[in-house]
C-alpha cells in the first residue's frame, strides 16, 4: 500500500529533520495557534475575537488561525482585527465531513476536518466548500465529503485534526491498519500540505492516537504540528464555556449525562504551556512540531481581495453596446422632462454635473439597477418612500424616481451624497410599504437570478439582561431570582454588565455575594456577555452579485418560516459584505407607507375622494394647526411625547420648521430647540458669526442645524469645494487632532483669501467643529418630514380614515394600539367595539365612527376572520352563538377563536352574556358537528322534511351569573388592549368626580408648580436606577379620558413602591413642573383608591325631595345602611317644595361605610347629582 502510494505520487524520500533554531531562543520554539474556535462556533466557542487577538499579541505570536466549527462567520472580524494588531490572520474552518456523502440524508455520522487557506485560491475554495456544505450538504450540520474536498483542495492546508477527525476516529474505533487507508487518502489529496496534528489535553485517546500518528509521520515522512483545541482564551473561562455547551444542548449544568469537555485545558496557551502539555512526547519532536506551526503560518500568504466594486450585470438596450454612462444620461434627461416641465439651464447644469461625477466614479450601473427596481415596485403597486439618507440630495435620483423629493427646492447638496474627492460606494436605502417589500425582492431575484441574490446574516448576541437569564437557567437558579437580578441592569443600548456594576451598587454587590452560585452567575455572565447565540436574517439587506454569490462570499441557509423555502444568506454580516465589493441594497419596509396606502383606500371607499399625496398643498392650514396643537400621535417622526410638547411651543408654520425640528430632536442638538423656538418667535435675537454666512444660516435663524450648512460655511468662508467641505465635515466628526490641525490651516488660508481675519476664522472653525459633531443630514430630514406632513394632512382632514389605518398597522402590538385608540378618544372620535356582524379583519370607518377590527383580538387568526366574513356576506348576519358555529368552518373558526370573540364582546349582540357564550362553546361545537353530519346525510325530521328545511332546535345557553364588571374589563383589556364596555375607575366614579383635581386631557391647561390629584389605573411601570444606585420609576396612569406619565423619584420610591403594580387603581398627588421639553408630573404621594375613600370621605350629603322619592326605595336604602355600617356621617338636605329651600338633617341612626357598591346604590336610588361626597378638599 505504501509503495503503491509513493509510486502513484512520485513522492521523494524525505528525512525528518527538526528545523534550524539558530534564529530563535533554543528553549523557546516559535509557535502559533492553528486550531482556534471563536464565539462564532455558536454556543461552543467562548473566545471573543478581540480577546483572542489581544492574547496573541501579548504573547508576541506572529500569527493565529480561526477554525470555527462548520462556518466562516467570524472571518471578516478576525481578519480585520488581526491586521489592525499586526498579527497575521490565518483563515480556516473546521469542516464537518460526511462519510456517506454530503447529499445523504440518512446517516448523521460526521467527522471534523481542519482546512487552512494558503492563498487567494485556497480562500476561494474555502468559500466554495463552506457554501456547498450549507446549500447542498446541510443535514443537522453543514457538511462536505471527501470527493468534494478533493475537487476544491487547491491552495488549502489540511491536518489530521482532533479526536473527532476521520483519521483519529478510525484509529480509536477500528485500529491502526483500518485507519491507514483513510490517512493515505487525505495525504493523496493534499501531499506536502497535509500535516499530522498532535493534541494532548490529558485525554487517554489522544495519547493512543499520537503514538500511531508519530509512527506514520516517520513512515510517510509527514511533518507534525502540535495544537491546542482552543475554545476560550483564559483557563479560568472553562466553566463559562461549559455553560455555553449547556445552552447548546438544552441541559442543566449539574446533569451528569450531558456533553462536557474533559478538563480546563482548552485555552490559549503560551509556548511554555504548550511544551508542558506534551510530557510524553520526545522533546526534539515536540519542539520541532511547535516550530512547524510557524512553517504553516509562513505558507499562508493570503491577502483577502477587498474594495473592488463587483457590479451586477444590468441588461441594457442593444443600441447602447454596453455603454451604461450613455444609457443613464439619456434616461435621466428623458425622465427629467416629467419631473421638471420647465427644464431650466440651472437644472440642466445640475444634472450634467451629477452625471459627470457618476461617470468619473463608475457608478452608472448602480443607479440603473436602483431605478429599475423602484420603477418596478410602483408598477407592482408597491409604495416607494420619498428617499432616506443623503440620496435625497441627488437630482438624478429624483428624475429617475429613486427618490421623490426635489433637492433644488430644498437646497440639498449632491456632494453630501457622492463626493468626487473621496471615492466611496453610494448608499441608497429604499423604503417600501412593509406589505409590498417582498414583491420587490422577488422581482430582483427573478431579474438577476436566484443564485445572484441573497439576504444577509445577522447574529443574535447575549445582551446584559438576557445573558443573566440564560446562565441562571442553566445553573438552576430560580426564574424569579434571575429576573430580579436581570432587571437591576439599567435599560438602554449602551448599558452592559460593566456599566451596571458602576451605576447600581446592589448589582455590584452580587459579585461578592455570600452565595457562591450567585457569584458564579455574575462571573459566567461577564465572560459570555456579547457572545453570538444564534443567527438571523437582516431585516432589510439584500446582496446582488455579478454571478453566484457563493463565488465571492460564503453563503449559508436559514430555515424558511411556516414551511416556506429555506433562505440563502451570506455568512458575513452586513457591515462587512460591502468591504468585499458586493452591492448591498437595503430594502426597508416602512410601516408609515402602508398606513398612508390604507388611509387613502378608506377615504376612497367612504368619501369617494381620490388623493394624490404628491399633489397635496404644503401649506394646508388644518395640517399646521394639528402640529401646533401637538396632536401628532401616529404622525411619522413626530409622535413622541417630547416632540408633541415642542410642537406646541414651536407652532410650526411651514415645512422648513418640520425639517428643522426633525433634525434637532435627537441627543446633542436637542439642547438648541429652545433657542430655535425663541428666535422663530422673536424672543431671542438672530445672530450670525459673520455677515458672509447669513445666507447659509438664515433659514435656521442663525443656528447651524444641518451637516450641509457646515459644508456650505466651509465653502463660503474657507474657499473649500463642496467635496473638500464634505471631507472636512467627516474629519470633524472623527476628531483626530492631526487631521483637524491640517484642516484648520486650510480653512484659515481660505478665509484669508476672503478677507476674514484669523481670530474670526478660528471662531467660525470652532463653531463648525462643534456643530459638525451632531449636525444632521438635511436630505434625510427633508425627505422624512415630507412623509410626516403627508400623514398629518390625512389625519387633519380625514381623521377617521387615518386613525383606522393607523390602528390596523398596530394590531400586532396591543400597547401601541392602545396609544392610537387613546388618541381617537382624545380627539372625540367614536370607536365601536368588535362585532361578529359588523367588523372586518382590519379597522374600518363606519359612518362617524371607527369599527374595531377582529384581527386585533388576540387569538383570532386571519383564516377564521375570512371564513366569518365570507359566510356573513353570503348568507347574512349571525343571530345566535349556535347559528354562528353551525354556519362557519370550525376547522378555521376553532374554540380558541370563539373564546376570544366572546370574551372581547364581539358576540354581545346575541342573546345572553359573555360568560354564558364561553361556557356553552363545547356544547355548541358538538351541536354544530351533529348539524353538519345531519345535513350531509340528508336525515329526515319527524315531519318528513329534511333538516335542511326543518327547524333545528338549538341548545339553551347555560344559566350562569355574568362576569363581574372588573372581570369583563380585564378580559377586554387583555384581548384588545382597551376597555370597551366601561372603565375600572367606574366603581370609584363619585370619589373621582369629587376629589380628583385634574385630568390628563387638561394637562396643558394646568398651572405649573402646583400640586394636583390624579385618579386612574396604572397601565405601565418602568423602574430605573440612578447613578447613585437609588431606584426611581415612571408610571403610565390612565384616567377616564386620557393617559399620562408620572415620575416617582427615589425620595418617594420607598413609600410609594409597594403600589407600583400594573392594574392598580390609585390616586396620585403630583406636582406639575415646567421644563424645557414641556411639562412633567412629579409624584408626591400615592394611595390605592380604596384608601382614598377612607382618607377623603368624611360625610355624605343626600339631596332629597320627599314627594318624589318612593317609600319602597327609602326602605331599600335603609337596608343598605343597615348592612354597611362604618364611620362616615350621613346628612340629608330635604327640599321644601313650597319655599324651595332645603333643610339639612343629620342622621342620628347611621354612620356608614362608603364602599363603591354603597355609593353606586345611592346614585341609582337618588340620582348621581343628588349624592354629594364631602371631606378634604
Amino acid at each position: 500500500m505504501i509503495g503503491h502510494f509513493i509510486c502513484t505520487f512520485h513522492v521523494e524520500s524525505r528525512t525528518f529533520h527538526p528545523p534550524d533554531h539558530s534564529h530563535s531562543i533554543p528553549d523557546m520554539p516559535e509557535f502559533c495557534h492553528l486550531h482556534c474556535h471563536t464565539q462564532y462556533s455558536l454556543l461552543d466557542g467562548a473566545a471573543r475575537i478581540k480577546n483572542l487577538i489581544g492574547k496573541a499579541k501579548s504573547l508576541e505570536m506572529p500569527a493565529v488561525a480561526i477554525t470555527d466549527h462548520g462556518n466562516l462567520f467570524g472571518v471578516p472580524e478576525f481578519y480585520k482585527t488581526a491586521k489592525q494588531q499586526g498579527i497575521k490572520p490565518i483563515i480556516g474552518c473546521e469542516f464537518y465531513i460526511a462519510p456517506s456523502g454530503m447529499k445523504d440524508r440518512t446517516d448523521r455520522t460526521r467527522y471534523h476536518q481542519v482546512l487552512l487557506a494558503k492563498s487567494e485560491e485556497g480562500y476561494k475554495n474555502l468559500i466554495k466548500l463552506s457554501s456547498l456544505s450549507y446549500v447542498e450538504g446541510y443535514y443537522y450540520k453543514p457538511r462536505i465529503d471527501r470527493e468534494t474536498l478533493k475537487k476544491y483542495s487547491a491552495g488549502l492546508i489540511a491536518t489530521t485534526c482532533c479526536l473527532q477527525g476521520e483519521v483519529l476516529r478510525a484509529i480509536i474505533s477500528k485500529g491502526e491498519e483500518a485507519a491507514r487507508p483513510i490517512f493515505e487518502s487525505y495525504l493523496e489529496i493534499f501531499g506536502e500540505d497535509y500535516y499530522i496534528e498532535l493534541q494532548d489535553h490529558g485525554i487517554p485517546e489522544q495519547k493512543q492516537c499520537n503514538e500511531v500518528l508519530l509512527r506514520w509521520a516517520k513512515a510517510y515522512n509527514v511533518k507534525t504540528i502540535v495544537t491546542n483545541d482552543v475554545h476560550y482564551v483564559k483557563q479560568g473561562d472553562s466553566e463559562a464555556q461549559d455553560v455555553l455547551l449547556c445552552l447548546q444542548t438544552g441541559k442543566d449544568l449539574n446533569d451528569p449525562k450531558r456533553m462536557r469537555f474533559e478538563n480546563d485545558q482548552f485555552f490559549f496557551k503560551n509556548s511554555q504551556e504548550m511544551q508542558a502539555a506534551f510530557p510524553d512526547l520526545n522533546a526534539k519532536i515536540r519542539d520541532a512540531s511547535l516550530d512547524q506551526t510557524r512553517e504553516i503560518a509562513d505558507k499562508c500568504d493570503l491577502t483577502i481581495p477587498m474594495g473592488k466594486l463587483l457590479m451586477p450585470n444590468y441588461p441594457m438596450p442593444p443600441e447602447y453596446a454596453g455603454d451604461m454612462d450613455r444609457y443613464l444620461h439619456d434616461l435621466v434627461f428623458e425622465r427629467a422632462q416629467v419631473r421638471y416641465p420647465n427644464l431650466t439651464d440651472e437644472i440642466r447644469d445640475r444634472l450634467t454635473f451629477e452625471l459627470s461625477i457618476i461617470k468619473q466614479m463608475g457608478f452608472a450601473g448602480y443607479f440603473l439597477i436602483v431605478q429599475d427596481f423602484t420603477t418596478a415596485a410602483r408598477t407592482l403597486g408597491v409604495s416607494v418612500g420619498p428617499g432616506r439618507g443623503s440620496a435625497a440630495g441627488s437630482a438624478i435620483a429624483f428624475c429617475l424616481g429613486i427618490t421623490n423629493i426635489d433637492p433644488l427646492a430644498y437646497n440639498l447638496l449632491f456632494e453630501r451624497f457622492l463626493n468626487p474627492e473621496r471615492v466611496s460606494m453610494p448608499d441608497i436605502d429604499i423604503d417600501f410599504d412593509d406589505r409590498g417589500r417582498g414583491k420587490v425582492i422577488d422581482y430582483v431575484v427573478q431579474k438577476y437570478g436566484r443564485e445572484s441574490v441573497c439576504q444577509i446574516i445577522t447574529f443574535g448576541t447575549m445582551g446584559a439582561r438576557s445573558v443573566i437569564r440564560d446562565v441562571a437557567r442553566v445553573m438552576n437558579i430560580p426564574l424569579s431570582e434571575a429576573d430580579r437580578i436581570a432587571k437591576l441592569v439599567p435599560e438602554g443600548p449602551k448599558e452592559n454588565l460593566t456599566t451596571a456594576r458602576e451605576k447600581v451598587p446592589e448589582f455590584s454587590s452580587l459579585f461578592q455575594s455570600s452565595d457562591a452560585n450567585i457569584r458564579k452567575l455574575m462571573e459566567f455572565s461577564t465572560v459570555l456577555e456579547g457572545s453570538a447565540r444564534h443567527t438571523g436574517i437582516h431585516a432589510a439587506g439584500v446582496i446582488i452579485a455579478p454571478g453566484n454569490v457563493g463565488e465571492f462570499v460564503p453563503v449559508a441557509l436559514a430555515k424558511g418560516k411556516s414551511g416556506e423555502e429555506d433562505i440563502v444568506t451570506t455568512q458575513y454580516e452586513g457591515k462587512y459584505v460591502e468591504d468585499f465589493g458586493l452591492l448591498k441594497m437595503d430594502f426597508l419596509g416602512l410601516k408609515t407607507l402602508t398606513i398612508l396606502n390604507d388611509a387613502l383606500q378608506l377615504i376612497k371607499l367612504n368619501y369617494d375622494v381620490e388623493i394624490d399625496l404628491d399633489q397635496i398643498p404644503l401649506d394646508d392650514p388644518k395640517t399646521f394647526e394639528l402640529f401646533q396643537r401637538g396632536e401628532t400621535v401616529a404622525i411619522f417622526q413626530f409622535e413622541s411625547s417630547g416632540m408633541r410638547e415642542y410642537m406646541k411651543l414651536l407652532k410650526p408654520t411651514d415645512i422648513n420648521d418640520l425639517i428643522a425640528m426633525n433634525a434637532l430632536y435627537r441627543p446633542g442638538p436637542m439642547d438648541l430647540i429652545p433657542n430655535y423656538i425663541a428666535r422663530k418667535h422673536g424672543r431671542e435675537p438672530v445672530e450670525y458669526p459673520h455677515p458672509m454666512l447669513e445666507e447659509v444660516l438664515k433659514p435656521t435663524f442663525g443656528i447651524p442645524i444641518y451637516q450641509e450648512q457646515v459644508m456650505q460655511m466651509a465653502q463660503v468662508m474657507g474657499s473649500y469645494t463642496l467635496g473638500g467641505a464634505d471631507i472636512l465635515r467627516r474629519a470633524m466628526g472623527k476628531k483626530k487632532k492631526e487631521e483637524m490641525d491640517a484642516q484648520r490651516k486650510t480653512f484659515l488660508a481660505g478665509a484669508k483669501l476672503n478677507d476674514v481675519d484669523e481670530t474670526t476664522a478660528n471662531q467660525v472653525f470652532d463653531m463648525m467643529e462643534k456643530f459638525a459633531g451632531y449636525g444632521f443630514n438635511k436630505s434625510h430630514s427633508a425627505a422624512y418630514s415630507v412623509v410626516a406632513y403627508q400623514t398629518a394632512y390625512l389625519k387633519a382632514n380625514y381623521p377617521y380614515a387615518f386613525l383606522a389605518a393607523a390602528m390596523t398597522s398596530e394590531m400586532g402590538d396591543t400597547k401601541k394600539l392602545a396609544v392610537v385608540l387613546e388618541e381617537a378618544r382624545h380627539l372625540g372620535l367614536k370607536v365601536l367595539p368588535p362585532s361578529i356582524n359588523h367588523s372586518q379583519a382590519t379597522f374600518t370607518v363606519e359612518g362617524e365612527a371607527i369599527r374595531f377590527g377582529m384581527a386585533a383580538i388576540k387569538g383570532v387568526g386571519a383564516g377564521a376572520i375570512e371564513a366569518i366574513c365570507i359566510e356573513r356576506s353570503a348568507n347574512g348576519a349571525f343571530t345566535t352563538l349556535y347559528d354562528l358555529v353551525k354556519r362557519v368552518d370550525l376547522r378555521q373558526v376553532n374554540k380558541k377563536t370563539l373564546e376570544g370573540l366572546a370574551a372581547s364582546g364581539a358576540m354581545d349582540a346575541f342573546e345572553g352574556h359573555r360568560k354564558q357564550f364561553i361556557a356553552a362553546l363545547d356544547d355548541a361545537i358538538k351541536f354544530a358537528h351533529q348539524s353538519q353530519l345531519n345535513r350531509a346525510a340528508g336525515q329526515n325530521s319527524l315531519f318528513g322534511e329534511t333538516t335542511e328545511t326543518a327547524m333545528e332546535l338549538s341548545p339553551q345557553l347555560p344559566f350562569l351569573e355574568a362576569w363581574s364588571r372588573g372581570e369583563t374589563l380585564r378580559n377586554e383589556r387583555e384581548l384588545i388592549g382597551l376597555y370597551v364596555s366601561g372603565h375600572p375607575l367606574d366603581e370609584y366614579g363619585p370619589i373621582v368626580r369629587t376629589f380628583s383635581t385634574a385630568s390628563f386631557k387638561d394637562l396643558e391647561k394646568l398651572e405649573p408648580d402646583k400640586e394636583y390629584r390624579f385618579c386612574g389605573i396604572i397601565t405601565e411601570v418602568q423602574k430605573r436606577y440612578a447613578k447613585n444606585g437609588k431606584p426611581y420609576a415612571f408610571i403610565t396612569l390612565e384616567d377616564f379620558d386620557a393617559a399620562g406619565e408620572i415620575t416617582i423619584f427615589s425620595n418617594q420610591f420607598e413609600r410609594i413602591g409597594p403600589h407600583l403594580q400594573t392594574d392598580e387603581l390609585v390616586m396620585v398627588m403630583a406636582k406639575l413642573e415646567k421644563r424645557e421639553r414641556g411639562v412633567s408630573l412629579i409624584a408626591k404621594d400615592m394611595i390605592p383608591m380604596w384608601q382614598a375613600q377612607e382618607r377623603f370621605i368624611k360625610s355624605i350629603l343626600l339631596r332629597l325631595n320627599p314627594e318624589v322619592i318612593p317609600v319602597e326605595q327609602m326602605h331599600h336604602f335603609k337596608e343598605v345602611c343597615d348592612r354597611n355600617k362604618g364611620g362616615t356621617r350621613l346628612y340629608f338636605d330635604l327640599l321644601n317644595p313650597i319655599s324651595g329651600r332645603a333643610i339639612r338633617l343629620k342622621s342620628r341612626l347611621y354612620v356608614i361605610d362608603p364602599s363603591p357598591d354603597v355609593l353606586r346604590t345611592m346614585e341609582r336610588i337618588f340620582g348621581p347629582e343628588n349624592v354629594v361626597l364631602q371631606g378634604e378638599s
